[in-house]
């Protein structure tokens, strides 16, 4: 049996990521769509579209969009962490919406997975708009880990 090379590992795992989206109808409904993904983290990013949002008089994208998005990029980071694992399902996600995202803006997702157990991730996630520097909402949650 030959060892796969650490560069070879790191696309597989990229690859496992990525595919982990495409699998999930609801992230393919919404239009999710991976722009980075590491052994750091992952970013996934969602454009606006008017069938998304929750309040037509604002135009503002819908909180449980903003969930799914978060959920999903943060699922995607256990499966893109250095340790491997094969699948991931949410045990608990904890989600601050500190603000209404801006209309017409693609909101972004970045998480990282900080701390891991033999069967339990721990991930921090960001969603912002085109403004940096106030996020739209920030999440943290707790992940199965099977390897």
């Amino acid at each position: 049996m030959t060892e796969e090379a650490p560069s070879d590992l790191s696309e597989q795992r990229r690859r496992i990521a990525r595919q982990f989206i495409e699998v999930i109808p609801h992230a393919r409904a919404l239009g999710m769509r991976f722009d980075m993904l590491s052994e750091e983290g992952a970013e996934i990013s969602l454009p606006w579209r008017e069938d998304l949002v929750g309040d037509p008089r604002s135009g503002v994208i819908h909180g449980g969009v903003i969930s799914a998005l978060m959920d999903t990029c943060c699922g995607a980071a256990v499966m893109a962490h250095p340790t491997g694992a094969r699948s991931t399902a949410t045990i608990d996600l904890r989600i601050d919406y500190m603000r209404p995202a801006v209309p017409g803006q693609t909101i972004r997702a970045k998480a990282s997975c900080y701390h891991l157990t033999r069967s339990v991730a721990f991930v921090r996630a960001v969603a912002m708009d085109d403004d940096d520097s106030r996020p739209v909402a920030s999440a943290t949650g707790a992940f199965t880990v099977e390897r």
